[in-house]
């Protein structure tokens, strides 16, 4: 089929929803797909690089306690139907589909099947409240609904009642296998990791506070601190006027440095306050073989299971982090007993076998528009079987 994956923020900047989009993209493709990916530009990106088409312009905004971006375009309209007539796409999978305005303008001008992922989470918001009014005729016209979890499921439904099929966020796991740790990080001091954005939800001074009372009460552990952010200042100054060491703040990394601290780090640390649908972190830290101590959130206890894979507490509770870390760093065989189970939960969620399920998802939203008889006209390519005749077919060719 002729696929097109539209994501609200600007590809490929850093984000779960643009991490989502690539790895599903990779292995459309290596399912036989053509796919595409339709974003916005920002800076010097051109319109056009291979596979990716940039429409209108994105700029960053607060949203949701972090950042968002809206689209905008003086020829939105014109872009938006020269490219679905050049593209003719089979299926048009959208991606935070509500998020102003690029999904808006191409899902209100698709004739194709619309499948659409709501990957946000989060309490009461006066947007999507407004917007479950302004936003009817959209929600209409998308013929089937996926969450990627539960929770991101339950905060969806309150706006936009409806069938929502839950598959969830996919890690690369082989890419983990590969990955190899950082000798200059090994010399028997034991590693936390975090990995954000220095924001207040994300709760990296949470965690500072917890580190501070983990070398009050003698622990020999270093933080490894990846990001950046509104707070970085905040962090640095809550350092340097507690005159607390042993904290490494390593910026933005690449893909593979990036890996590499995964498998350094004896304890990976999360202590977002909430708002969180998922977790991806999560999944690679438990690709990584890496134990985990997060927050005890709704997103969160979908992913990690208590005292399987890492230990969860109350959000905001730098004391109660503290003693979960030092039970993790001071317990070797509890910590290499979470690191295997991570290993073997992460494979359960493989791109591979999560990208089966949306495949699996696009076939059953088409058989079932095709015997509704309200396949859209831009559909050209042929119905997927259903999976028990395909299981047939299988079986009456090898006999």
């Amino acid at each position: 089929m002729k696929i097109g994956l539209v994501t609200p923020y600007i590809y490929p900047l850093p984000g779960g929803v643009n991490q989502h989009v690539r790895y599903l993209y990779e292995n459309l493709r290596l399912r036989g797909h053509d796919v595409r990916i339709i974003s916005s530009s920002h800076g010097l990106q051109r319109a056009s690089e291979g596979d990716v088409i940039r429409i209108g312009r994105g700029f960053s905004m607060p949203a949701n306690g972090s950042v968002g971006t809206i689209t905008v375009s003086p020829r939105f309209l014109s872009q938006v139907r020269d490219v679905l007539e050049r593209e003719q796409f089979d299926v048009l999978h959208f991606h935070e589909p509500f998020v102003p305005f690029l999904s808006l303008v191409v899902l209100g001008l698709s004739n194709s099947v619309n499948v659409a992922t709501f990957h946000a989470f989060g309490g009461f918001s006066p947007a999507y409240q407004l917007g479950s009014r302004l936003m009817r005729p959209s929600i209409g016209r998308i013929h089937g609904r996926i969450a990627v979890s539960a929770v991101a499921r339950h905060f969806i439904d309150r706006y936009f009642p409806g069938d929502y099929k839950v598959i969830p966020n996919g890690v690369d796991v082989g890419r983990f296998e590969r990955a190899v740790p950082i000798a200059k990080w090994q010399d028997g001091t034991k590693n936390i990791l975090f990995v954000g954005r220095f924001e207040p939800r994300k709760g990296l001074l949470d965690l500072l506070k917890a580190y501070r009372i983990l070398r009050k009460t003698g622990c020999n552990c270093r933080l490894l601190v990846v990001g950046g952010g509104p707070q970085a200042k905040e962090a640095r100054r809550y350092l340097a006027t507690r005159k607390l060491g042993g904290v490494e703040f390593l910026g933005r990394v690449s893909d593979d440095e990036r890996d590499a601290l995964f498998k350094t780090a004896d304890v990976y640390c999360s202590p977002a306050t909430g708002r969180e649908s998922f977790g991806i972190v999560l999944l690679e830290a438990m690709a990584a073989g890496t134990a985990i101590v997060a927050s005890d959130i709704h997103g969160y206890k979908g992913v990690v299971r208590r005292g399987r894979e890492g230990l969860l507490v109350p959000p905001g509770k730098p004391k109660e982090l503290a003693g979960a870390l030092a039970t993790l760093l001071s317990n070797d065989e509890l910590r290499e007993s979470m690191g295997r189970s991570g290993l073997e939960r992460a494979d359960e969620y493989s791109w591979e076998r999560v990208t089966a399920k949306v495949e699996a998802y696009y076939g059953f939203v088409i058989r079932r528009l095709a015997a509704q008889g309200r396949l859209p006209s831009g559909f050209h390519a042929d119905i997927p079987p259903s999976p028990r005749a395909a299981h047939q077919e299988l079986v009456e060719t090898v006999a």
